[in-house]
């Protein structure tokens, strides 16, 4: 196949990037004129779109490792992803993109993009708004997993964070909780302020106050939650019976903060984790949390990667993924 760019169609058509992409990804918002001319020259150039892939390359968008680096959520994801390429027989291959070095990111996608037999399964977990222009002309099959851009429509798979942050705080409420906290990272990824809307929504659901005198920020490492909360407690004039914490990491620096001051949990405070992360089984107590299927996650991306490639549609979809509520034993009932 040629390696034919978005770039080099959009100066031979004078059409911009953007409109280039959505021709030859037979999206609407192009008269039918338009694309018919851009296809024209894009096949004169070489370019053909692709009926197959030849492999899955799964790329991790990291921003500052401040949460991909120590969650333990993308290897399972890869997992997921590697065993259903498996079963369309395609190779997987991996690629982390440094999105702090603006230059280099957009050469590396760039590169990434140039052969479009390769389908992109892209974890963005740790992406702000900014970071998604690098990917605006891409005509590169691609399929954005853990976050979605306000600007750009891309085919996305996302955890229903709200959703799941509700029902979890409900939950507290359940045990008897009405001082329920909420522990929030510091660097906050696009699925945090969601994880708050639902520990919101479901505090107002029920007349309760979410008091800002609780609402806690912390670091999104174990080592930062730990050494944040521990600073927070050094000025707290008291605390609530319970936190729903932004995800298990804060959830369980945290709890080791309490309990080095003195603190028992869940006979003091109780806590509730997002991810379920393999050490929130292991935690002291084992954590109560959200479960997000990981691995299925990984393999609904490849299914609908390879669905876009089999029946091309004039328009995108953001998914959302349900999770499972695990219970064990960071809660108390009142």
């Amino acid at each position: 196949m040629a390696k034919v760019s978005v770039r080099e169609i959009s100066r031979r058509t004078g059409y911009s990037p953007a409109t280039v992409s959505n021709a030859l990804n037979h999206k609407k918002g192009v008269s039918r004129e338009t694309a018919d001319s851009i296809i024209a020259v894009a096949q004169d150039l070489g370019y053909q779109r692709p009926e197959r892939l030849d492999r899955i390359v799964f790329v991790l968008a990291r921003k500052n490792g401040l949460v991909v680096d120590e969650s333990m959520f993308h290897p399972a994801v890869i997992d997921g992803v590697e065993r259903q390429a498996r079963r369309y027989g395609l190779q997987t291959s991996y690629v982390t993109l440094e999105l702090a070095d603006k230059k280099a990111a957009a050469k590396q996608v760039e590169e990434l993009t140039q052969d479009t037999s390769g389908g992109i399964v892209l974890l963005g977990t740790e992406m702000q708004e900014e970071d998604f222009r690098l990917f605006d002309d891409v005509t590169t099959p691609f399929i954005l997993l853990d976050s979605w851009s306000d600007e750009h429509f891309f085919e996305s798979i996302n955890i229903s964070n709200e959703d799941a942050s509700y029902r979890a705080t409900k939950y507290l409420i359940s045990k008897g909780h009405k001082r329920i906290g909420y522990l929030s990272g510091s660097f906050a990824i696009r699925n945090f302020p969601n994880r708050g809307m639902g520990y919101r929504h479901a505090m107002e659901s029920v007349g309760l106050e979410a008091d800002p005198a609780y609402h806690v920020s912390v670091g999104t490492t174990l080592e930062s939650a730990y050494q944040d909360m521990l600073s927070w407690l050094s000025h707290s004039p008291e605390l609530p019976t319970a936190f729903f914490c932004d995800n298990d990491v804060l959830a369980v620096g945290a709890m080791r903060a309490l309990m080095e001051k003195g603190y028992r949990v869940p006979d003091d405070v109780s806590f509730v984790g997002f991810d379920d992360l393999p050490f929130a089984s292991f935690a002291n107590p084992p954590l109560t949390t959200i479960h997000v299927p990981k691995r299925e996650f990984g393999e609904l991306a490849v299914k609908k990667l390879m669905e876009n490639i089999k029946s091309p549609k004039g328009y995108v979809c953001k998914t959302q993924m349900s999770t499972i509520f695990v219970e064990r034993e960071s809660v108390r009932e009142i």
